[in-house]
């Protein structure tokens, strides 16, 4: 309670909520999946999030800061969940491969349509490219590495690894309208191709298993 001129005790005006940094930036990943990284302004934010512009300021010092962090959360989970599965345990080439194809098929691990959105952010903006650029190399790395794993030859292994990420960035451009059933269904045939070698029935049914759909999140 505060005072008035006359000392007659009056109610506290009530503070808008701010919402949190988590939210502005689930607000700023959706406008940018929608309309690209020229939606992503502050009034807009706000209005989605029904919350005053002031607090946005008050967990972000601008929207130099909110790209930054857009940046770091898109590694964190799409090239971060992509080098994880690729180093998942694994008996066999098929085995491994079948963990990462678990990034194409659950958004939770990797989320196609934000890889599409800043890859157009990065055909605008150097910084941005520089930064997809490493993405890229780091996850054919890891691809590469897990090949040479299981005994492929440098080379091979290389050639594998390009594959199947562009591959995947192919599917990504050009936003190929797959339903889940349908490429969960050419899945295995893709591990074959990749590997030159057929996976096993029980490896296949395994990660038929994992994605089947009760089980998307």
């Amino acid at each position: 309670m505060r005072q008035d001129f006359y000392g007659c005790l009056m109610p506290t005006a009530l503070k808008r909520p701010r919402g949190s940094r988590d939210l502005w930036l689930d607000a700023a990943y959706n406008l940018l999946i929608s309309g690209g990284i020229e939606a992503v302004k502050v009034m807009p934010l706000a209005q989605q999030l029904n919350l005053t512009r002031t607090g946005f300021y008050w967990f972000f010092k601008d929207l130099s800061e909110l790209h930054r962090d857009m940046l770091r959360r898109w590694e964190e989970k799409n090239t971060g969940n992509l080098v994880t599965q690729c180093n998942k345990d694994a008996h066999h080439i098929c085995e491994a491969l079948f963990h990462l194809m678990d990034c194409w098929l659950n958004p939770e691990l990797f989320d196609s349509r934000l890889d599409l959105a800043v890859r157009n952010w990065a055909r605008t903006n150097p910084e941005v490219k520089l930064r997809l650029d490493h993405a890229d190399e780091m996850r054919k790395t890891a691809v590469t590495q897990m090949f040479k794993r299981f005994g492929y030859s440098p080379a091979q292994a290389e050639v594998r690894g390009m594959t199947v990420i562009y591959t995947q960035i192919g599917y990504i451009s050009m936003e190929v309208n797959e339903s889940h059933h349908e490429r969960l269904g050419r899945v295995q045939h893709y591990v074959e191709l990749f590997a030159s070698t057929a996976p096993q029935p029980c490896h296949v049914a395994d990660f038929i298993a994992r994605h089947t759909e009760a089980s998307i999140p």
